[in-house]
């Protein structure tokens, strides 16, 4: 089978995209699922009821450090969804779940246009302010206007096991994609609750609202280190 590769900026990428460091801060909240489904009904996906009228949204602040895609920031707004044709529920549906990525804000352009040519994912510019310290938060700004931000308390280490095969999926143009990918996760820490987030007047915060953001979170987690490949997207 011949390599799959895409041209960015002059740049060659060869598949899989590679990230070899990068670390995760993520904020897990329970939100109504008539409205979750309500924000992502545009991709034709049916989101996971892990709960009955119950569906989850992650937040999450990724910082790449080194990898094919270069140095950048990324905050997430990702639903958990059904792949297409199930139609499970409850907390075992979970464990099949997919997640869906309806917001994809960036710090860098070359990011920007790889996520957006080769997966569809929703990728805009932004402007991110992370604090490091007793506790670590960030806020993300878009056109002058604040979108969220988290802080989160630290949590409690976790075991992590090998490298987990997941996929994504993402919308743009009208068409919905499916990714596959990879990931390795080290110096994972998690907690019960553990993250504070506020929102802005950016029209991202206020599609957040409509979850019923910003409330307590169910968890939080973060990984010291994640290790990631990025396969071809194909449409569904």
């Amino acid at each position: 089978m011949p390599v799959s590769q895409h041209t960015i900026a002059g740049t060659v990428l060869t598949m899989p995209v590679r990230i070899r460091v990068a670390n995760v801060h993520s904020a897990v909240f329970s939100v109504p699922a008539a409205a979750a489904q309500h924000l992502i009904d545009y991709s034709g996906l049916e989101v996971c009821q892990y709960r009955p009228g119950k569906a989850i949204v992650m937040q999450l602040l990724v910082r790449y450090v080194d990898g094919d895609l270069g140095k950048y920031h990324e905050y997430g707004t990702a639903v958990m969804v059904n792949p297409p044709g199930v139609r499970t529920r409850g907390p075992r549906a979970l464990a099949g779940a997919a997640a869906f990525i309806h917001h994809l804000p960036v710090d860098q352009s070359f990011t920007l246009e790889a996520g957006r040519t080769i997966w569809g994912f929703p990728k805009i510019m932004a402007e991110f302010s992370v604090r490091e310290g007793k506790k670590f938060s960030f806020d993300v700004s878009t056109d002058g206007q604040l979108i969220a931000g988290i802080e989160f308390s630290r949590g409690l280490p976790v075991p992590t096991g090998s490298a987990q095969v997941l996929k994504t999926y993402s919308h743009l143009d009208g068409v919905t994609r499916e990714i596959p990918w990879e990931m390795k996760l080290s110096g994972l820490r998690a907690r019960l609750g553990g993250a504070r987030m506020h929102l802005g007047e950016h029209p991202y915060a206020k599609e957040l609202a409509s979850l019923g953001l910003p409330k307590r979170a169910l968890a939080s987690l973060s990984a010291a280190k994640v290790e990631m490949t990025f396969g071809d997207a194909h449409a569904i």
